[in-house]
């Protein structure tokens, strides 16, 4: 058994840790300064045909010091705590912040956005770091899904995971944030043979909260199904088609959303969907929110990556852009306020009209299920979406057969306004909640295409 954190002493050590560094900022002659610092431990189990293959202890601890001086901005990182090292790594961030341009959009949050009591989120769910119960865990995951079915011929390993984490953000406004988080992981990759080839799948189940993590077994017969449903895939013609995404493919939809939506994309001009406020983008069904506080959720935290207290706030209501997601700087960019998404958005969740998976088999009727994506053929600038898929066909709202070698392809412009329904199965392992996701039409290249 592994030692895991002191996490008590662990806090302590990291705020005392983040008030001596924005000292020492302050007396080399910072204008401000912030600092994130954060310590870990981690262990990794995988097995695979019932041997046990490798075990991976992590151990990890560092800062990275941002400093001001005036309008100029430098940053420096180091994982020495000596004084003499907080010493150097503010130097060294100092002399960068020196020799860059001024930007005015550069500078610390309003103290006055920072949070003024931490909510417990319930995120720290710690236990033993235990190396045999942890390969015991992914040798039953693993043995569980090759005794499906004898066509379960191979596995390319079952992992157990288990980490700690604190890390603490801390200002010259006088703000010193911590965060105490656990994850907990299992995961299963398998491969399923017959006559006319083999396929591969996997699952994996992720929680802050081991007691909230599927059982082993269950997440090794997932992987199992999920490969063997693949075995003898069809081509099939070129056509338009609707097209529905699983959770976990709607997961990549929602971040071209929010990437197109972000500060970043917008003051540089570089999105499909600039100067969209107050304009629809999508269905008016769908709506999009951030919700930073739900507790145990793999996004969640009570403030941003500057020390900005989070809330829950709609980025899309009936299909209209009512905010987008803004750091300090984006928002200085665009003249706006800052959204406390510094670092990203934290438990994003779609909402919209709602069908069970039947539902949407039947509303769809004719089409194409999608549950593998391929290749990157995203243009964010013009909303050209093209990429390579496979799944399943679906004729008179029903699975028929497994289908690969294809590409789908749209704008994300049009895929966005035609969001016909959503599912109602979250995927709650990422920090994008995304359900199923029926889109009208998509080109559907295959044979012929």
């Amino acid at each position: 058994m592994l030692r895991g954190l002191d996490i008590d002493a662990c806090e302590a050590q990291l705020r005392e840790l983040a008030a001596a560094i924005l000292a020492e900022a302050k007396r080399q002659g910072a204008s401000a300064a912030e600092v994130a610092a954060a310590q870990d431990a981690g262990l990794s189990v995988q097995v695979r045909k019932g041997a046990l293959e490798i075990v991976e202890f992590t151990q990890d601890r560092g800062f990275g010091i941002t400093v001001h001086v005036g309008f100029r901005k430098g940053a420096a990182s180091t994982s020495d705590r000596r004084p003499a090292a907080i010493r150097e790594t503010v130097a060294k961030a100092l002399d960068i912040a020196r020799h860059t341009g001024e930007d005015p959009c550069n500078g610390l949050a309003d103290a006055a956005l920072m949070p003024a009591r931490m909510p417990d989120l319930d995120l720290f769910h710690p236990r033993p770091l235990d190396t045999r119960a942890a390969e015991t865990a992914a040798l039953a995951c693993e043995a569980a899904g090759l005794a499906l079915d004898r066509r379960m011929v191979n596995s390319e390993g079952a992992q157990a995971s288990a980490r700690q984490s604190c890390q603490v953000y801390g200002n010259s406004q006088g703000f010193i944030g911590s965060r105490r988080t656990t994850s907990h992981g299992l995961s299963c990759a398998l491969i399923a043979e017959d006559g006319n080839g083999m396929q591969r799948d996997f699952w994996y189940s992720l929680a802050r909260d081991p007691q909230d993590l599927e059982a082993s077994e269950q997440v090794g017969r997932t992987a199992g199904r999920r490969a063997l449903a693949r075995l003898s895939p069809k081509r099939m013609a070129t056509g338009i088609h609707p097209v529905l995404f699983s959770s976990q493919m709607a997961h990549s939809l929602a971040g071209h959303l929010l990437a197109a939506l972000s500060g970043g994309a917008q003051y540089r001009k570089a999105s499909f969907l600039l100067d969209s406020l107050g304009e629809q983008v999508a269905s008016d069904h769908l709506a999009v929110r951030e919700q930073p506080l739900l507790p145990k959720r793999i996004g969640s935290a009570a403030f941003d990556g500057e020390g900005v207290a989070t809330r829950e706030q709609a980025f899309l209501e009936a299909g209209v852009v009512r905010s987008y997601p803004l750091s300090c700087y984006s928002a200085r960019k665009l003249g706006m306020e800052t959204t406390g998404n510094a670092g990203g958005v934290r438990n994003l969740a779609l909402s919209g009209r709602t069908l069970d998976f039947q539902g949407l088999l039947r509303e769809m009727n004719r089409g194409l299920y999608v549950t593998e994506l391929m290749g990157q053929g995203v243009n964010g600038v013009n909303g050209d979406y093209s990429r390579g898929a496979s799944g399943f066909w679906v004729e008179r709202g029903e699975l028929r057969h497994p289908v690969h070698e294809l590409t789908i392809a749209a704008n994300l412009k049009d895929m966005l306004m035609n969001i016909v329904a959503l599912g109602d199965d979250p995927d709650e392992r990422s920090n994008l909640r995304t359900p199923s996701m029926l889109i009208g039409a998509m080109t559907v290249a295959g044979e012929g295409g």
